[in-house]
């Protein structure tokens, strides 16, 4: 069972940057892929950006979505726990629940079995 936690976010002007993070309870969490979603009101979740775990490379792969790819940016810290998400130049569009989660496997693009409770990002305009 991995328990993961969201911070970082907040109220942003267009054009500002913030980073997300999201610690895992467990130190062992090397060996999952691990992903950014958001979440609009009353869609489904989507994925924003990913990266596979480092068992079998110290670079793991990544994907970002095409929406924000420029933008936003992943990254990991193993001996953390945590993964980021870097958000930069922010629009209206991005405000959105943002939630982490850890997969069951090592590659990215399989199924995601743990979650965190997300954390808001807003518009403040």
């Amino acid at each position: 069972q991995v328990q993961l936690r969201e911070s970082g976010g907040g109220s942003v002007q267009a054009g500002g940057s913030l980073t997300l993070s999201c610690t895992a309870s467990r130190r062992t969490f090397s060996s999952n892929a691990l992903g950014w979603f958001r979440q609009f009101p009353g869609k489904e979740r989507e994925l924003v950006a990913a990266i596979a775990s480092t068992d079998s490379s110290d670079d793991p792969s990544t994907y970002v979505a095409a929406s924000v790819k420029g933008r936003f940016t992943i990254s990991r810290d193993n001996a953390k726990a945590t993964v980021y998400l870097c958000m930069n130049r922010l629009q209206p569009e991005d405000a959105a629940v943002y939630l982490c989660a850890a997969g069951g496997s090592s590659d990215w693009r399989g199924l995601y079995e743990y979650w965190g409770q997300g954390t808001q990002v807003t518009d403040s305009a």
